[in-house]
């Protein structure tokens, strides 16, 4: 059957622009969520470099063709996974905004990390290649800092209410949390081992020591 002449063809390795086909059957959105949990899984597993439109499809168990009407592209397909693991980190932060508990949002944190072994791969991988990939950089970029300001505004209330320490601003000590969570994020897919319970307690109490005021210690000028 003759391609419809009004519709760009399919890059052969899956990775270029692609027309977008006839509307597949069933659930729009439950197919679209099926392809990037397929994506997901190819990057974790192969890297981002080696993750290609056709892998995604047979992960999937889908043609290429299906994917194409989904996602354009590698470029468009791997932003929205980006959008997806980012929605997570939402979901993360979510329960502590009525009752702030850094604690809980940190073990959370971690307990993501255990619980879903794709999931800390697949942000690593989009981390690293962000800088040479504007397609996702700029989603990761507008995503990240609104992660940030959540994560500034519970630590704010801590402030407030006495159990965060007051001499360091909240949006610094939010960016400092955020880089040590984004370092057991890169750690642990390599050394699973090390990051054993008692270790995972000692590092959440480590990094509630950081943010917690000092007995008796002096606030700082002006607060």
């Amino acid at each position: 059957m003759p391609e419809n002449p009004t519709r760009p063809a399919t890059a052969r390795d899956g990775s270029g622009p692609a027309g977008r086909r006839g509307r597949p059957t069933g659930d729009h959105e439950a197919r679209r969520a099926e392809l990037l949990e397929a994506a997901a899984s190819v990057i974790a597993r192969e890297g981002y470099t080696n993750t290609s439109l056709r892998k995604v499809a047979q992960r999937a168990g889908c043609t290429t063709g299906t994917v194409t009407y989904y996602f354009a592209n590698k470029e468009e397909l791997v932003a929205a996974v980006a959008e997806s693991r980012f929605d997570a980190f939402d979901a993360l932060l979510g329960p502590g905004r009525d009752h702030p508990g850094i604690r809980a949002v940190l073990e959370r944190w971690l307990s993501r990390a255990a619980g879903d072994p794709e999931f800390w791969p697949v942000m690593s991988q989009l981390l690293a290649h962000a800088r040479y990939e504007p397609a996702f950089a700029t989603v990761i970029e507008r995503r990240y800092a609104r992660h940030r300001a959540i994560l500034a505004s519970l630590l704010a209330a801590g402030q407030a209410q006495g159990g965060v320490r007051d001499d360091i601003p909240a949006d610094l000590l939010a960016d400092q949390l955020a880089a040590i969570a984004d370092g057991w994020m890169m750690m642990f897919p390599i050394e699973p081992k090390r990051f054993t319970a008692d270790r995972v307690q000692a590092l959440l109490d480590a990094a509630i020591t950081l943010i917690t005021p000092p007995p008796g210690g002096p606030r700082a000028p002006g607060a």
